[in-house]
């Protein structure tokens, strides 16, 4: 198979590597993080409000001293499907002082082979 050249591309080949079928729907999480609790809480309202599609989780991290919400999606790994949600999600965490911080898949979901848990990082991770 073959993937753009960009994190995602990367992300993709590198699970395809791993022995993950990408035709399958797979639990997909989107992070988004916030310095202020406050615009964590009122991004997950929003998202509740909204009857966003998957399961919403606050976590903070300690490491970086930010809030991080958690959007997980049962989808099928396609590139610009992907894509479309990431930057779907960049655009409304800038609403609330936020960014997207990436996307992962856990480890061993139904038959995906030995892929361990990891996400996208780009210029804004601080993982």
């Amino acid at each position: 198979m073959q993937f753009p050249d960009d994190d995602n591309g990367q992300m993709l080949a590198a699970m395809a590597e791993a022995g993950i079928d990408l035709t399958r729907e797979l639990e997909v999480d989107f992070f988004l993080v916030f310095e202020d609790k406050r615009d964590a809480e009122s991004a997950i309202e929003v998202l509740t409000q909204q009857d966003q599609q998957g399961e919403l989780e606050l976590h903070f991290d300690e490491e970086t001293n930010q809030w991080e919400v958690i959007v997980s999606i049962q989808m099928v790994p396609e590139y610009d499907a992907l894509s479309a949600k990431e930057t779907q999600l960049n655009d409304f965490a800038k609403e609330f002082d936020g960014i997207s911080d990436g996307w992962g898949v856990m480890q061993h979901q139904d038959g995906d082979g030995d892929f361990a848990d990891d996400h996208v990082h780009d210029e804004h991770c601080h993982h």
